[in-house]
């Protein structure tokens, strides 16, 4: 099993940025594809960045692209979420996610493991 816990978030002005963690214990993820996924109010969870365990490539969503970077520390089991020029769009409970094996890396329901989510609000 692997445990997943976030940290990070919070309240932010438009414009304003974020970091966010994710841990991961319980097994060695560095070869886990790692990705973040957000659920604003009344929307479906969404993909938001994702890098395989191989590492190098990294993936946006199209809203994010330019603004995100996400990143790992393998050495550290953690996966961060650099979140610049953050929007009130952004405004959304963030989750990490964390599986061995995924084959559409933006796809949610292809990862085994998932931290508590933790909420974003960008006030305009």
């Amino acid at each position: 099993q692997v445990q997943l816990v976030e940290s990070g978030g919070g309240l932010v002005q438009a414009g304003g940025s974020l970091r966010h963690s994710c841990a991961a214990s319980g097994r060695t993820v560095s070869a886990y594809a790692m990705a973040w996924f957000r659920q604003g109010p009344g929307k479906e969870r969404d993909f938001v960045a994702g890098m395989r365990g191989s590492g190098g490539t990294t993936y946006y969503a199209d809203s994010v692209t330019g603004r995100f970077t996400i990143s790992r520390d393998n050495a550290k089991s953690t996966v961060y979420l650099q979140m610049n020029n953050l929007k009130p769009e952004d405004t959304a409970v963030y989750y990490c996610a964390a599986s061995r094996l995924v084959y559409k890396l933006r796809a949610g329901n292809e990862y085994d493991y998932w931290g508590q989510g933790t909420q974003v609000t960008v006030s305009s």
